[in-house]
């Protein structure tokens, strides 16, 4: 009887295996949506420029998706192809750890999670099924296993040594690409600062403090206390600055954003937001957190959302960005897609000549756009990383 239960207990897993790996697909495909909306008419001054750009994404989900980076698919928004396609010097890939389910821009708590089941339909180690922080470094693996079977067309960066050596590469050889590792909530570390050290020797050059949830660190302004940074946090920032990991505050409380650039002594980047200025919401920064990121000399990176721009194209990214850079300065403002972070989008990383053609539109000087598109990136990170 113990043996026939126990068969019944194993094909019951098969099945439900089954089910689950079906599913992972199509749940992907109904999180990272396009938009439907008529094609956009770009300029061909626009499609000039956008082929002469270093274009430099701050934030893209993408590992978290059961999608092979070197295969074009059609499903999300950004793979090696895509991004070829598109220009993309450098894109910014964030490992996301845990989200609470009912998801909101509001009020959410830590007590639930909706990775634990997308990590076993994609069949992930189980190793990750009950820790943070092997979901971590199994993301971090797939990048680097990904960039060693591309023969050449992606480049894991992790110092400015392999940034410079890339560049130089790219100059000759316009069909590659680079990715950069970054953390989406530093709950990853699971409570034990010590954490940080394994994550940067897997990679992370950039660390959130935290995502949609409050958590040890500090605040979220999607938490339900919603306060600043904490002793324990204040200590973090200080261990990130002397491994030179840059410090992410998307997703950070008022009160945390506040704390955290009263502390720091580097560049800080905010790698994915909107601002209030142009659409008001809990998610988007208002003028004070733009001119205190500014003051570090860092970086905030326009999202394409429409909670980011309250827009659906790319004339509503470009308006955020000339709000932001009319505020922070232009030197202070970058792209930060928040591509395959299960929201939809406008356009997929292939779509990005539709911003420069916007970014033209608005007034931008085509030196003014190279920044914008790209360059800022490349120029902070040519100066902060190890």
């Amino acid at each position: 009887m113990k043996t026939a239960l126990a068969g019944s207990a194993v094909a019951l897993l098969i099945l439900a295996g089954g089910f689950f790996f079906l599913a992972a697909p199509e749940t992907e495909r109904q999180a990272n949506r396009l938009i439907p909306r008529p094609s956009s008419v770009v300029s061909e001054a626009a499609r000039r420029l956008h082929t002469r750009l270093l274009v430099a994404d701050l934030h893209a989900d993408t590992l978290l998706w059961g999608r092979d980076l070197l295969e074009r698919s059609r499903r999300g928004h950004v793979d090696v192809p895509r991004l070829r396609e598109g220009n993309v010097a450098l894109q910014a890939f964030t490992v996301v750890t845990k989200t609470p389910r009912h998801l909101n821009i509001e009020s959410n708590d830590e007590r639930s999670d909706n990775i634990t089941l997308l990590a076993m339909a994609e069949w992930w180690p189980v190793r990750t099924w009950f820790s943070l922080k092997e979901r971590a470094l199994y993301q971090a693996r797939k990048l680097d296993h990904s960039a060693a079977r591309s023969e050449g067309r992606l480049t894991v960066v992790r110092s400015r040594s392999d940034l410079a050596g890339y560049l130089r590469r790219r100059r000759a050889e316009k069909e590659i690409t680079a990715g950069l590792l970054g953390l989406e909530g530093a709950h990853a570390l699971e409570g034990d600062l010590a954490n940080l050290d394994l994550l940067f020797q897997a990679g992370f050059r950039m660390v959130g403090l935290v995502h949609f949830f409050d958590n040890d660190l500090g605040g979220s302004a999607h938490g339900r206390a919603k306060g600043g940074l904490t002793d324990k946090g204040r200590d973090l920032v200080r261990r990130m600055e002397e491994r030179k990991v840059l410090l992410d505050l998307a997703h950070a409380s008022e009160r945390t954003i506040r704390d955290a650039l009263a502390v720091a002594t580097r560049p800080v980047v905010v790698s994915h937001t909107g601002v209030k200025g142009t659409c008001d919401n809990v998610r988007n920064l208002d003028d004070d957190a733009l001119r205190g990121i500014a003051r570090t000399g860092g970086l905030v990176g326009i999202g394409y959302w429409q909670t980011a721009v309250c827009g659906t194209d790319g004339r509503a990214v470009a308006r955020a960005i000339r709000y932001a850079a009319a505020v922070a300065g232009i030197d202070h403002v970058a792209l930060g897609s928040d591509f395959d972070g299960a929201v939809a989008e406008p356009f997929d990383t292939t779509g990005l000549v539709e911003i420069t053609d916007a970014l033209l539109g608005e007034g931008f000087s085509e030196g003014d756009v190279q920044k914008v598109m790209g360059g800022n990136v490349l120029r902070l990170l040519s100066e902060t990383l190890p």
